[in-house]
């Protein structure tokens, strides 16, 4: 555990799409090469962005996500975050204040609640793109509409001139709130995207020389002594650290390569805490789980994109039959699920056999947005908790079920707001899986 609480500050906005992204990883660089040890994470639910904070820092970004994390967990996974760096960012998540109707395990989600607990100043990113003094307005509505939550500057995305900077900029000043940078339009230093959100990290062409761009664009427009030294320690409780869930088992193979991809890495890191050993194979290069495997995930990811190759992977399908032959435990979500279904459409609308050892049929033909937090109840005993055990995560997918098989259901569950969304997901023998994502039992 650390010694000191670390020092942090977060980059937030008004809403999303106004470039918060952009910032924070042109901050995480800027900030790298000046020989600050930078690190980051990400409030909410999010697999994407942390990678990207990984390549942008070299260091591994959790998630701080206080709708599914108890208080111990949330508290220590930020200390843990700021072990050996001077400087910890925090992207935000939506619109700062935006979370759900529900409270959950410590809040409802929203990156405001965050700042409240770790005491973290908030630096406001606001696109003023068609606006000028009205943006004055939108930062002081910010900045009072939460006593304990802290605005300490601003930057202005898409400034198109000396005056238009002159007129946004001064009037947000006459706050008392400084402007700490201001960015002129440039679409050349937007990252690509795709369907869940950005490309993966590893999927996008010419990471490290667009990453050096944008920290050197950063560093132009945006003043990095004033921001580093916004930072303030944390002033949340310590938290004692504990596996989020259970270990799958003691030998734990998880598949890693383009397909999938969703790994939270607090959960990998209270299992390796646990004493669990954890290992990778890749279903697209048709590889086995390895044979002295006890438990198998197959985490969440893009089977869609590579379905022709997975079905074609006989190695891979005849590994995974031999491990669920032998009992042992198969875990998947969302992907994971899809694929150790019958069959999975892809958007062309052909089908293609997957695992089977469910009997789940999906299509991403059928394109249908499943998003939100999630309390989940197992039906049964599985290695995540016996049967009652509540779980707290959420779904992000666009895959509709064609037919749910025979299968017994995994979970019940509910929304954020409590409203009943019913069985989800399945299980047979040994294999279990759903469109859930976990984060964390409930506590």
């Amino acid at each position: 555990m650390s010694e000191a609480a670390p020092r942090g500050l977060i980059v937030g906005a008004p809403a999303s799409g106004t470039g918060k992204t952009t910032v924070t990883l042109g901050l995480l660089v800027a900030l790298k090469a000046r020989g600050l040890r930078v690190g980051a994470v990400k409030a909410g639910p999010d697999y994407i962005d942390p990678a990207f904070h990984q390549a942008a820092t070299g260091r591994p970004s959790v998630n701080l996500d206080n709708w599914a994390m108890g208080p111990d967990l949330l508290d220590s996974l930020a200390r843990r975050a700021g072990d050996g760096t001077d400087l910890l960012v925090c992207e935000a998540l939506m619109g700062l204040f935006d979370g759900v109707a529900g409270v959950g395990a410590t809040g409802t989600g929203a990156t405001s609640e965050l700042a409240a607990r770790t005491g973290w100043p908030v630096i406001l990113v606001i696109n003023a793109k068609g606006q000028s003094q009205s943006a004055a307005a939108l930062v002081k509505g910010f900045a009072t509409y939460r006593d304990n939550v802290r605005i300490g500057g601003v930057i202005l995305n898409n400034i198109a001139s000396p005056r238009h900077l002159a007129l946004a900029g001064g009037a947000i000043e006459a706050l008392g709130i400084p402007v700490l940078g201001s960015l002129p339009r440039t679409p050349d230093v937007i990252l690509p995207e795709r369907h869940l959100g950005l490309i993966q990290a590893e999927e996008t062409a010419d990471l490290q020389e667009r990453l050096t761009a944008l920290g050197r664009f950063i560093a132009q427009h945006v003043d990095l002594d004033r921001v580093a030294a916004l930072a303030t320690p944390s002033r949340a409780p310590e938290g004692s650290f504990a596996p989020a869930l259970p270990p799958l088992g003691q030998r734990i193979a998880i598949a890693r390569d383009a397909a999938f991809t969703f790994v939270y890495p607090h959960l990998l890191e209270g299992w390796r805490a646990a004493g669990a050993e954890v290992t990778h194979f890749s279903p697209l290069a048709d590889e086995a789980p390895p044979a002295d495997a006890d438990a198998v995930y197959l985490p969440g990811g893009y089977p869609e994109l590579h379905a022709g190759r997975l079905a074609a992977a006989d190695s891979f399908r005849a590994g995974m039959h031999r491990v669920a032959a032998l009992g042992r435990p198969i875990y998947g979500e969302c992907g994971g699920y899809m694929t150790l279904g019958e069959s999975l459409e892809d958007a062309a609308g052909t089908t293609h056999p997957m695992l089977g050892l469910l009997g789940v049929r999906t299509s991403f033909a059928k394109r249908k947005l499943h998003l939100g937090y999630r309390r989940a109840v197992l039906l049964g005993d599985t290695p995540l908790g016996r049967a009652g055990t509540a779980l707290r995560g959420h779904e992000f997918h666009y895959a509709s079920i064609l037919d749910r098989g025979a299968d017994e259901p995994l979970v019940t569950a509910t929304a954020a707001d409590g409203s009943d969304l019913g069985p989800l997901g399945g299980r047979r023998g040994s294999v279990f899986a759903s469109f859930f994502h976990v984060i964390a039992a409930d506590q």
